[in-house]
């Protein structure tokens, strides 16, 4: 028993160089010397954000793009408030989100295509701001390639608190995870916060047929949609002009239920690669779990023990470096003591996933 657990946390350590290999191989790309010509709709699901709202909107107004090539279409999923548009140079409209499915965000972004008038479409989140040279960067890159979907960066704005940089540790080690499977063709994960597609290709896709059922996912499971049919017009644009910014949260509740969204989604991935990979880090941090245990009741050398955390803290730390070395200049904080806590909240959050409800927004979900 003990030398499977051993096996399964090197298999773990040898998955995660695989992707540490894969994120040098993403080149970044900053380049913002064409005159930009792409028309973009930005859509933004809301609920009860009147806060976050006008700061979202405020970054937005910095942008450095012509504002009459962009919208902005305010999904508003039945708020307690109606949230009044302040005055702004680029165009802004409020929708109600019209609900047929089990997914807000999902009817949401349909709601708003009905309306939407430009070919590419951008999805970001109400608790975001946005980088000057954002869209500037995208049309860019989408004069000079041809593709039909983007994925993005998204980093926190860490206070001290260590739930913060907890946070932005876990964050660290997704995006990096994210980016090291495009390095490697198998590009599996985005973030609905930073996503990009034309119209066009949203409806060669179906759309979110198939996974509408499913309350989250209005990211990836269209991502993994896509890189199944259309893997060549799929890209990810390693960008620090792209990194969007959001809010970590501010208790630990919050965190979970929103942990246990992001992994209930894993067992009804399309991508073998993303099932395999969720599967092996789940069992990687069990087996950590495990041997640790073993130690505790004697039945394993504290060598053992040592050598293994030291193997897997390793390749770990070297992916969670160069993601938020990429992603920040908040420098990492309470990594070994985040590194020692991480296991039991992974495991948990993915046992909790398979079984159990999750709130978010005011609303209770089941997968």
């Amino acid at each position: 028993m003990i030398f499977v657990l051993y096996f399964v946390i090197i298999l773990y350590c040898v998955a995660i160089a695989f992707l540490i290999y894969g994120f040098t191989k993403v080149n970044a790309i900053d380049y913002i010397g064409l005159t930009p010509k792409t028309k973009f709709s930005i859509i933004v699901p809301f609920r009860n954000e009147a806060e976050n709202l006008p700061i979202l909107l405020e970054s937005l107004s910095k942008l450095n793009y012509p504002m009459e090539l962009f919208e902005v279409i305010l999904v508003d999923d039945f708020s307690e408030e109606a949230f009044k548009i302040p005055s702004l140079k680029f165009k802004v409209s409020v929708i109600n989100n019209v609900r047929v499915t089990n997914s807000p965000k999902k009817d949401a972004i349909v709601t708003a295509m009905q309306i939407v008038n430009t070919d590419w479409i951008i999805t970001t989140d109400a608790d975001c701001t946005v980088n000057t040279n954002w869209l500037l960067t995208l049309d860019n890159y989408i004069q000079l390639h041809d593709v039909a979907m983007i994925a993005g960066a998204v980093t926190y704005d860490c206070g001290n608190s260590f739930s913060h940089h907890f946070q932005q540790l876990d964050l660290s080690s997704l995006q990096g995870a994210t980016i090291g499977s495009f390095g490697i063709n198998k590009g599996f994960m985005c973030n609905g916060a930073n996503f990009a597609y034309t119209k066009s290709f949203f409806k060669k896709l179906n759309g979110f047929e198939g996974n509408d059922g499913i309350a989250s996912g209005d990211d990836v499971f269209l991502l993994q949609k896509a890189t199944a049919q259309f893997p060549e017009k799929v890209h990810y644009l390693k960008s620090q002009n792209t990194i969007i910014t959001t809010k970590p949260l501010n208790d630990w509740k919050s965190l979970f239920y929103q942990r246990v969204r992001w992994a209930s989604k894993t067992s009804s991935y399309q991508s073998t690669f993303g099932k395999g990979l969720g599967l092996l880090v789940f069992a990687g941090n069990l087996s950590w779990l495990f041997v640790l245990g073993f130690w505790v009741l004697g039945l394993t050398a504290f060598q053992n023990v040592f050598l293994l955390y030291t193997l897997k803290f390793s390749v770990d730390t070297v992916l969670i470096y160069k993601a938020n070395e990429f992603l920040t200049k908040t420098k990492i904080k309470y990594l070994i003591l985040s590194s020692l806590l991480y296991p039991f909240f992974s495991v948990s959050v993915a046992l909790y996933s398979l079984f159990g409800k999750y709130e978010w927004k005011g609303r209770s979900f089941t997968k």
